[in-house]
């Protein structure tokens, strides 16, 4: 019994296979119940049947990611067999109708809506649960070892004729086929391969037409038997039983969906870095002594007590935090390498950010933003503002690009990507980050650079004709999101900047897009001052919402004084206050009669469904705006 069968996968197989397995994470299972502790009633037999759907779809599901891909769902589903109908139902809905007893196996299928209990063309491969499958390793149970080896072979030529039958087109061919032989504690491989349509039928006898296909077309492969789970009932995926079963499933898939995206030589490839990578860990050094061992353990003297030790990944990830004047960060854009050179750094009020010049032209100024590394962005609020900066704004004014949204009053990306680290990036070819804390940082990079509003209201630089000016600009800006569904949602000092290079006239630029709506479930940012009434008690914005919060802008910026207020219902209590005395229209009066009555419409549209009619409002600011030169304009962009 030891020797009468070729293996399905040769040692050296495994062990490439196990190395590329090694940055997989597969999912922590439900206990499968151990056979010696397990009681005898069917709630036992429950369990397990749940545990090897468990298990056969979190082995699907992490080589699909890992192999094929992490955005695509799974086409998989998992299935027990009925051995009365031979259809496949959940295991959860079986034991529930009370069919536990006449389950005898469990599939992994090819998703088919049309199909809900399963087509035999579609299933991968088939795991039997079987109470001692172990006995297949031992001489003295050669009657049960024949019992399970001979119902895998039925199951497998089942699978190969309903393939033979099929009009599905089969990858790597259709004439293998894998069976899967699992008890609470071990594990093997039958694999089966043969062209079924060379079987004689006779429907007198088809059990004989089927020893006699198996004696002269079939070549059988069986693998040893060893330990998938241990004996608390957890998954040792690292075990050669354990891998067994998924290279099984590896090669199941890959007949049905065809070759990987990422092969099993590239991942494997990755082992020597990883392998280096604990060296250095646990202090290994290379002895290049006479060619002799590769590494020898680096003894210390130090107290074999356990010892806190600084951990260097630590103190580097701060020092990223900390950008001075004069430092230079590297930027992966679309594999072009491009370096920005720190001139000054800002902050919108709750995040720095930075004003830099690209090293092959330091003459130029952009402003840059430095998001947090991926793996910091769960807990702290800081690090969704960072998102909402970085991430969120280079999608948004990407979309604006694709869509054709262009304006000097936009900002423009001028580069975005991933910071490039000092030292060689191990970062995996199935994607992700290596272990530098600094690996997969985003950073975008935008024009023009210019003074926020909030500066130039501390500094006492905002001016009457700022203010006019300032209006056109933003609605111009608005205007043109507004063309295709794009709001901005987060519409305040800090978020508008007034540049001065370049150009005869000072003009201005509505920045901080990171908000922006794009779609219905999108959510503006909140701030008592400047947020709309109708972003405050609905969460959401209006078709005048990012007007009334340039109106509440411009009040600020034109000297008008916000109570000092800590909750939502007593900033609607000051405007509903504010509104009615037209304490606002007043107050934009004094500096401008057109701001006034800008003020009066939005009053007059807030909480209505009709929209922001801006050509009129753009044209009469138009006429506000004071020129120095009052002959004729030449419009450059006829």
């Amino acid at each position: 019994m030891k020797h009468a069968f070729d293996v399905p996968f040769e040692l050296i197989e495994l062990q490439k296979f196990d190395y590329a397995l090694e940055g997989v994470s597969f999912q922590q299972l439900i206990r499968m119940p151990n056979a010696v502790y397990a009681s005898t009633s069917d709630s036992a037999e429950a369990t397990a049947y749940l545990s090897v759907e468990d298990f056969l779809h979190a082995t699907v599901k992490g080589l699909w990611e890992a192999f094929w891909s992490q955005d695509e769902p799974m086409p998989f589903s998992i299935a027990c067999l009925y051995k009365e109908n031979l259809k496949f139902y959940q295991a959860e809905n079986a034991i529930a109708s009370g069919r536990l007893g006449s389950l005898c196996a469990s599939g992994v299928l090819l998703k088919n809506p049309r199909h809900p209990h399963g087509k035999w063309d579609n299933l991968l491969e088939l795991a039997l649960l079987r109470p001692d499958i172990q006995s297949l390793s031992m001489e003295s149970e050669q009657q049960n070892s024949l019992l399970v080896l001979g119902e895998a072979l039925f199951y497998a030529l089942r699978m190969l004729i309903s393939r033979s039958l099929s009009r599905q087109n089969f990858s790597l061919g259709s004439n293998f086929a894998y069976v899967l032989l699992v008890d609470s504690q071990y594990g093997g491989v039958v694999k089966v391969e043969g062209d079924a349509s060379k079987m004689d039928f006779d429907m007198n006898n088809v059990y004989k037409c089927a020893a006699e296909w198996i004696q002269r077309h079939a070549r059988i492969a069986v693998s040893p038997v060893d330990r998938i789970w241990n004996k608390l009932g957890n998954a040792n995926w690292g075990d050669i039983g354990a891998l067994q079963v998924t290279f099984a499933t590896f090669h199941c898939i890959m007949q049905f969906v065809g070759l990987p995206k990422h092969s099993i030589e590239d991942l494997a490839a990755d082992h020597g870095c990883r392998l280096q990578t604990r060296r250095l860990e646990r202090q290994l050094g290379d002895t290049r002594v006479n060619g002799g061992s590769l590494f020898k353990f680096q003894q210390h003297s130090v107290s074999p007590e356990i010892v806190e030790v600084q951990d260097e990944s630590v103190k580097l990830e701060s020092e990223s935090l900390k950008l001075e004047v004069g430092s230079v960060l590297w930027l992966d854009d679309s594999n072009w390498e491009r370096g920005y050179q720190i001139n000054q750094i800002r902050s919108n009020g709750e995040l720095p950010y930075y004003i830099a010049s690209p090293v092959e032209d330091p003459g130029k100024s952009l402003f840059l933003y430095v998001g947090s590394h991926p793996s910091q962005l769960e807990p702290a609020w800081e690090d969704m503002n960072l998102w909402y900066l970085v991430q969120r704004q280079t999608k948004v004014l990407t979309i604006m690009k694709q869509k054709g949204l262009s304006s000097k009053y936009l900002p423009q990306v001028s580069a975005s990507g991933r910071i490039i680290h000092p030292g060689q990036c191990r970062r995996p070819s199935s994607g992700g980050n290596c272990d530098h804390p600094w690996c997969g940082t985003p950073i975008l990079v935008t024009s023009p650079v210019g003074e926020t509003v909030a500066d130039m209201v501390s500094e006492g630089h905002f001016g009457v004709d700022d203010a006019i000016r300032c209006c056109h600009d933003c609605l111009s800006a608005l205007s043109t999101a507004s063309s295709e569904g794009i709001r901005h949602g987060d519409i305040r000092p800090e978020n508008v900047i007034c540049v001065r290079s370049g150009e005869s006239h000072p003009y201005f630029v509505l920045i901080g897009w990171g908000h922006a709506i794009l779609e219905d479930r999108d959510r503006p940012a909140m701030n008592l001052h400047f947020s709309s009434t109708y972003a405050l008690q609905e969460g959401k914005l209006c078709s005048a919402s990012d007007a009334e919060s340039l109106v509440y802008m411009l009040y600020f910026a034109c000297g008008g004084v916000f109570p000092d207020l800590d909750s939502v219902e007593g900033e609607l209590q000051w405007r509903e206050t504010s509104w009615s005395r037209r304490l606002i229209q007043q107050k934009l009066g004094d500096v401008s009669p057109v701001l006034k009555a800008f003020a009066d419409y939005v009053d007059s549209l807030c909480g209505t469904p009709y929209h922001m009619d801006y050509d009129i409002w753009l044209r009469r600011f138009k006429r506000s705006i004071r020129e120095e030169d009052h002959g004729k304009e030449i419009d450059a962009s006829i």
